[in-house]
């Protein structure tokens, strides 16, 4: 390692901190949805206790000693000392999708939480194997690929599901997360220096779970708490009861109840329709997060970062968890927070004995989620002012076109859960009486269609503007036409809603005659009618010799020249 390269720096605690927050979420989401919904309680508790979080740990454990090993390699061979990790945890997406649309059909159909987590251990390695297999081919998409169309992506998803998720959990709960945010906004935005040289990060938590305590000693003096106070007051009863849990869980391996499961292939063979559009936006996903690094100044391998990925995930499966594992968004983030490779490893080893300890829900029991937000946040600020900063000047319109799709998801998102609260009439029924119908002068059809693969909508129209701006209309035709086969397959766009349930359309399936389906056919054909239009440009362009060739900044042939990779 590299004598300039230290293990851990200060700065590593704010880094830690960011990271621990985002995968505490998800083990406490696994936490709630499994039992909830998949019938992991009581006494199948232990599905999740002595199998799903162990696997989970181990998964992340490995991944994050690696994209620390991995940042370690790159300042030696570099000679710099401000690399900073691949933050690396729980893939939320593959999470929220795995349990609504694998596990809870299985356990509503047979009653069987078990069944139900061994049918999310098959759609865990599936994806960990199209990860592993995508590896190959992900470093010539790279190279092939505006960094616009990348990076857009992930300000797209920033806006919404990250800085617009974790503000509106700011303003739920202000007396615990506002102090440590002002906190925060010191320590990044101004660089303010605190006591005893602590990290902001660290600060901020600090505060905020003295503050959620103190709040829940004030409101015991009150005979009936206001409620601007309850809402804010923390549950001694939660802290008892995750006592409880406490012991020793050690990874198991679960190789068997997998071999057992993929034998009757009748059982799994329909989820494929979840399994490989899941793992092909991993990928994408992957991707996009190693560009988002290079243009941050760190320039990792694509294929071991992406391989590393995959077997994290195939670990997790094989150890008993449901839930694929993944390269986070949010690199610059933590750059900017002037993280290194040490918080990647506290985060790994941090996470690992809290799973192995029973400890999840003791910790978020103790330290309130709120405290730690706002870190998450700036993270993604950082991110969508990357997305601008980091491409040519003449290609911000091309950033800007990808955001739509992203946005459209989140707000689709929002929608279909308001739907499901509500108790009420259904998107499916609002549809069938009125396929133009408008949520207050939305199409609920337009944001439907754009939340479908619109990792790829992103990517792909951010791509054809980019080429465009570079008046490579021969590569813009090719992306549109990538678009409307990927349309036809039903990878993008294309859906099925069953009542509340958004499900995916594909081309091989025969949707229920009780849902709605949304082939996408006409997206599909406007596609190739854009592809179309781009391919006659490109002729044109050929045979028009007096374009002024200095508006380019890429010939037609050559990849792009503000996308150089490894």
């Amino acid at each position: 390692m590299s004598s300039r390269y230290p293990l851990f720096v200060k700065r590593d605690i704010d880094g830690f901190f960011g990271l621990f927050i985002d995968n505490i979420v998800q083990l406490l989401l696994i936490l709630g949805l499994c039992a909830g919904l998949c019938g992991m309680s009581g006494e199948h508790s232990n599905l999740l206790f002595q199998y799903i979080f162990p696997g989970a740990a181990a998964s992340i454990l490995i991944g994050n000693i690696f994209y620390a090993w991995q940042a370690h390699r790159l300042a030696r061979r570099t000679g710099r000392d401000d690399i900073t990790a691949l933050p690396y945890g729980i893939n939320t997406p593959s999470l929220l999708v795995y349990v609504f649309f694998v596990m809870l059909p299985v356990y509503l159909e047979t009653q069987d939480p078990v069944a139900a987590w061994r049918m999310g251990l098959i759609a865990c390695l599936g994806s960990g194997v199209i990860e592993l297999i995508g590896a190959i081919f992900a470093g010539a998409i790279r190279r092939y690929t505006p960094r616009a169309a990348l990076l857009s992506t992930l300000a797209g998803i920033a806006i919404g599901f990250i800085a617009m998720t974790f503000t509106l959990q700011i303003f739920f709960k202000p007396l615990i997360a506002m102090p440590p945010l002002g906190v925060l906004l010191l320590a990044l935005f101004a660089r303010a220096r605190f006591p005893l040289g602590l990290p902001g990060g660290l600060v901020a938590v600090l505060i905020g779970t003295a503050t959620a305590w103190l709040l829940t000693l004030g409101a015991g003096y009150f005979p009936q708490a206001p409620q601007w106070l309850a809402s804010n007051v923390m549950s001694t009863a939660a802290v008892s009861e995750q006592f409880e849990r406490v012991g020793l869980y050690l990874p198991v391996f679960v190789g068997g109840e997998i071999v057992e499961t993929l034998k009757d292939w009748s059982n799994w063979l329909g989820y494929l329709s979840v399994i490989i559009p899941m793992g092909l936006f991993n990928i994408i996903g992957s991707m996009q997060n190693i560009e988002s690094a290079e243009a941050g100044g760190d320039s990792f391998h694509t294929g071991s970062s992406m391989a590393i990925n995959g077997i994290g995930t195939i670990v997790a499966a094989l150890f008993g968890s449901c839930f694929p594992t993944t390269i986070y968004i949010g690199h610059p983030g933590w750059k900017e927070l002037g993280a290194r490779a040490g918080y990647s490893t506290l985060n790994g080893i941090v996470i690992t004995v809290l799973c192995f300890s029973g400890l999840i829900g003791l910790a978020s029991a103790v330290v309130p989620i709120e405290a730690g937000v706002a870190i998450v946040l700036w993270i993604g600020i950082i991110i969508t002012a990357q997305a601008f900063q980091a491409t040519p000047n003449e290609h911000a319109p091309a950033v800007a076109m990808g955001l739509f799709p992203a946005i459209a998801a989140w707000g689709a998102t929002v929608m279909s859960g308001a739907f499901l609260v509500s108790g009420g009439t259904t998107i499916q029924a609002v549809l069938d009486g009125n396929a133009a119908a408008e949520v207050n002068g939305f199409l609920i059809e337009g944001l439907l269609t754009l939340e479908r693969g619109y990792i790829f909508t992103c990517m792909i129209l951010s791509a054809v503007a980019a080429n465009l701006i570079d008046r490579r209309y021969f590569a813009s035709s090719l992306w549109a036409a990538v678009a409307a086969v990927l349309t036809l397959l039903g990878l993008m766009h294309a859906y099925q809603l069953q009542g509340n349930v958004l499900d995916y359309w594909l081309i091989s399936q025969v949707p229920p005659e009780s849902a709605r389906s949304f082939p996408a056919t006409g997206i599909a054909i406007g596609y190739a009618a854009i592809a179309l239009v781009c391919l006659l440009a490109a002729v044109w362009h050929r045979r028009d010799d007096g374009v002024d060739s200095s508006h380019s900044t890429a010939s037609e042939d050559a990849p792009p020249t503000d996308n150089i990779h490894e």
